[in-house]
């Protein structure tokens, strides 16, 4: 499978943005997602994931409350849905995929395959 991550950008604080993993080559139906981000100088962390059943979502203490993932199957789309955005959200952020009918695991080994990654600035 073949991911791609958009719809990052600059945002002010307490603003919202929705970032979008496509994916092309297989269904994202048989895949366990995951989102993770990279800021400068830090390690990869996980931000959240979805099984592959879509029914099970799984998220960062970080993020839990303000974010939300969703998938649309006809797009073949995830979704990452970020609100109420810090200055410490600021990152690379990329989608992940594994084929797996377990939890969304929270480590980078976890996963096969990686979308290129989308910035996201929370500054004013």
């Amino acid at each position: 499978v073949q991911l791609q991550a958009s719809g990052g950008g600059l945002v002010q604080p307490g603003g919202s943005l929705r970032l979008s993993c496509a994916a092309s080559g297989r269904f994202l139906s048989t895949y366990t997602m995951g989102w993770f981000r990279q800021a400068p100088g830090k390690e990869r962390e996980f931000v959240g994931g979805m099984g592959w059943s879509g029914t099970s979502t799984y998220y960062a203490d970080s993020v839990k409350g303000r974010s939300t993932i969703s998938r649309d199957s006809a797009k073949n789309t995830m979704y990452l849905q970020m609100n109420s955005l810090k200055s410490e959200d600021t990152a690379v952020y990329y989608c992940a995929a594994v084929q797996n009918f377990g939890s969304a695991p929270r480590n980078e080994g976890g996963y096969d395959y990686w979308g290129q990654g989308t910035q996201v600035t929370v500054s004013s």
